[in-house]
């Protein structure tokens, strides 16, 4: 009996497949990406065209909405809503280029846009229709065919005559076959019901074997070209159409009637064997197409970590935002080429990545709205800055007026940047009126300069004629020139400030070398040094204020030294020496009364520097 194996079967999902023929995608459209196309549907190279002319092929297919390919109105909504989208964002960024932000962005109403909503309504009623007259037309075959069962179970338990029940029987499953599609819950109980009539019938009927054996030969040779279909389906390189063609071979089998019974089982076995290897590619053609399509979910959950990772306190300049932005771009090209993840992550996924990026532009957009009040901000300081320069740039009081503008120059520098268009402006308005300023003080110390040059060729020659004291010359006829010359050297005036750190170690350098070699005096060497810091100290900016602190760090340290000696000197009347330890320790503190007692002279006498300078100055 046939219908042991039939039974087994797994049955084509009529019903299924059809519906999903008519079904218009859901998705809202101004959210149509690539993202959005089904599994099994190929991503296939479009030409270009524009959004009129996709319209106007939008247009063809409703005139025949029920005979439109789904993936085709998929397709042409995907191409319709790129060039729309990309549209949109030309748009927003000629509109930030020219001063607005992204938040206030509002794209005006796209006349094709509201045409093309219109049309795809229109197919998605008129297929919905379809849909609703398809349900009814397969709950009316399904009354059809359980007519026919009953029929044929009244032919099975009849005593008619047999030749008369044939005919009727051959009617009957020739009205069967007519019948086409029921609902999907009722097909397979349906099916074993028919097929068991059909069987027992054929088992109980008495006809002549002739008669019987031509009916069944022909049911063989349509079973062995429905087995070479199948077989040649196993060879198909599109293995969903061979799949879905294999569906209706199995409909066309089990629409066949039986063969004779010692053939059942091959004729079976061998459709069923070419099924096996079609069914057997179609699961893993998916099955490689989903890690294919988990793949593709794992690199954009990467991307959507690395868009959610950004640190944006650490974003705090223009280039920061803009490399960053940069790198933004280029993981959302990135995605672009990456495949589909599976169908129900696929739409996740790609929210989670857009409001990752969504919410990136929308810090930017405020980073960039504060940045433009804190420039504006930083404008109005620097024109304030200006308005004092340009105060002082007729200023003769140089000193004063040039602390100042050197002031304002480095205030200038803790200022931040201003927007590009005012920032040379201003900056020429400030730098001009201290350039003014500072050229007029030139022209007016320049005879000032003249004198400091001067100065310093005397000053280089003093150095000559240390250079050109030997060892051959008597100590004291070298101690007396080198006084001189360093008495010679203090009364000499200030030398270009660039050149006094230099000439200032070049001569204290040869002091030091004089007084080694020839032993002088070591107090009067510390005296002269004394002096010459002195001097220096003097030219220098603020040299009054640097002379009364001097005086007062060399007046306390003078003050110390008289209390220490006054130690030393009381603990003089109490040591003893009669023995070896304290005739020692006496010794030793009379060395540093002495010491005590110099040091003070000399301190003194540096005294008496300051205080001839402090005159000197005033």
């Amino acid at each position: 009996m046939m219908n042991s194996h039939v039974t087994d079967q797994p049955l084509m999902q009529d019903g299924l497949e059809e519906k999903k023929s008519i079904e218009v995608s859901e998705t809202p459209m101004s959210e149509i990406s690539t993202e959005e196309t089904p599994v099994e549907q190929k991503e296939a190279e479009q030409p270009k065209q524009s959004k009129e002319s996709i319209l106007s092929n939008l247009k063809e297919l409703a005139a025949k909405a029920e005979e439109a390919d789904k993936h085709e109105l998929d397709s042409l909504k995907q191409m319709f809503y790129k060039l729309h989208n990309a549209e949109l964002e030309e748009v927003k960024k000629a509109f930030v280029e020219n001063g607005g932000t992204e938040e206030d962005f509002a794209p005006q109403p796209d006349e094709v846009e509201v045409e093309f909503k219109k049309v795809m309504g229109t197919i998605k009623e008129k297929r919905n229709a379809m849909l609703a007259e398809l349900e009814r037309q397969k709950e009316e075959n399904l009354t059809l065919k359980l007519a026919i069962i009953d029929r044929l179970k009244e032919l099975v338990e009849s005593s008619e005559d047999t030749g008369k029940s044939y005919n009727e029987f051959k009617k009957l499953q020739q009205q069967w076959n007519e019948i086409k599609l029921v609902p999907q819950a009722k097909v397979n109980e349906l099916w074993k019901s028919y097929q068991h009539y059909v069987e027992k019938f054929y088992d109980i009927l008495k006809l002549n074997n002739e008669f019987r054996d031509y009916d069944f030969k022909k049911n063989l040779e349509i079973k062995i070209r429905l087995c070479e279909a199948a077989e040649r389906l196993a060879e198909e390189t599109d293995v969903v159409s061979a799949f879905h063609q294999l569906q209706k071979l199995h409909q066309e089998f089990r629409d066949t009637g039986p063969v004779v019974k010692e053939l059942r089982d091959e004729t079976w076995n061998r459709f069923k064997t070419a099924s096996t290897a079609v069914n057997r590619r179609h699961q893993q053609h998916f099955e490689e197409l989903k890690e294919s399509e988990q793949l593709n979910l794992d690199q954009k959950t990467v991307i959507c970590e690395i868009v959610e990772a950004i640190e944006y306190n650490e974003l705090k300049t223009f280039n920061d935002w803009e490399n960053k932005t940069q790198e933004i771009i280029a993981l959302q090209n990135k995605w672009k080429a990456i495949g589909f993840a599976p169908q129900k992550m696929n739409v996740k996924i790609f929210e989670r990545f857009r409001k990752a990026c969504d919410e990136f532009f929308k810090k930017k957009g405020e980073f960039f709205k504060q940045l433009k009040e804190s420039m504006n901000e930083n404008l109005e300081k620097k024109k304030a800055l200006c308005e004092k320069a340009e105060a002082l740039k007729d200023s003769t009081d140089w000193k004063e007026a040039s602390d100042i503008l050197i002031n304002l120059q480095k205030e200038w520098k803790t200022i931040g940047p201003v927007q590009k268009k005012y920032s040379d402006l201003v900056w020429k308005r400030f730098i001009g009126a201290c350039d003014y300023f500072f050229e007029q003080k030139g022209k007016a110390t320049s005879s000032q300069r003249t004198v400091e040059v001067d100065n310093l060729k005397k000053k280089k020659s003093i150095i000559e004629q240390l250079e050109d004291i030997d060892e051959t010359m008597d100590t004291e006829e070298a101690n007396e020139l080198v006084r001189e010359l360093m008495k010679e050297w203090n009364t000499i005036g200030h030398v270009p400030f660039k050149e006094k750190d230099k000439i200032y170690k070049q001569y204290h350098a040869l002091i030091d070398q004089l007084f080694d070699r020839f032993n002088l005096n070591i107090s009067k060497k510390k005296l002269s040094n004394f002096k010459s810091s002195i001097n220096n100290l003097n030219s220098d900016k603020g040299g009054s204020q640097s002379l009364y602190r001097e005086r007062e760090r060399l007046v306390r340290a003078h003050e110390n030294m008289k209390s220490e000696l006054q130690t030393y000197e009381n603990n003089l009347g109490f040591l003893s020496a009669s023995s070896k330890k304290g005739n020692s320790l006496l010794t030793e503190i009379n060395r540093k009364v002495e010491k005590l007692k110099a040091d003070i002279e000399l301190m003194k006498e540096k005294i008496k520097v300051v205080d001839e300078s402090i005159q000197a100055e005033g």
